[in-house]
């Protein structure tokens, strides 16, 4: 086993005039009150490794063009499709009348495991919340499902940014095995 060189594994990936002809994930993901500028830089990279669809930022959460976010997203603020809305309904009532199913990332009296999901429950959007509240009522009314991720110490979440990685890679996942995609 050989470590790869930063060159090399360059040749493997997408360039940023590519994304525009590749076919993204069916996956929206949208941002109610997060708080911390680190926290959304790291969202960002990591939708750009999951091939999202698009990123809302809503509410008081922080927006490029920011250094701080710049310097964590590492280069994803150009690769991952993003809009800024004040009221978070706005993109959502949208999304609905796409077919687009809002599911939330908060532990309800609903929730299902993250990976419950199901192949026709795409395309969807999922909504991540503020790091000590979570997603605001008015928000997770709007919700057609609620997925949680299981936790089995005293801690009853995971850091905001943390939890979205293991949320989005397991909708990947669910997706393309079930959709048998072509996405690389």
């Amino acid at each position: 086993m050989r470590k790869l060189t930063a060159f090399e594994i360059e040749k493997k990936r997408h360039k940023l005039e590519e994304l525009k002809k590749i076919e993204r994930h069916p996956i929206y993901v949208l941002l109610d009150n997060v708080r911390s500028v680190y926290n959304v830089g790291s969202i960002f990279r990591t939708s750009d490794a999951a091939l999202i669809k698009k990123l809302f930022l809503t509410g008081y959460t922080p927006h490029p063009p920011r250094k701080d976010i710049e310097k964590t997203a590492l280069g994803a603020i150009e690769s991952v499709p993003w809009e800024y809305h004040k009221n978070p309904i706005d993109p959502i009532k949208l999304l609905k009348l796409e077919n687009v199913k809002i599911v939330a990332l908060e532990i309800t009296d609903e929730s299902i495991p993250y990976y419950e999901i199901k192949p026709e429950d795409f395309p969807l959007c999922l909504i991540v919340g503020n790091e000590i509240t979570g997603i605001t009522e008015e928000v997770l009314s709007m919700c057609d499902l609620s997925i949680e991720i299981p936790q089995f110490g005293i801690k009853h979440s995971l850091n905001v940014a943390v939890a979205y990685g293991i949320a989005v890679f397991e909708l990947v996942k669910i997706y393309r095995e079930s959709h048998q995609t072509s996405v690389k």
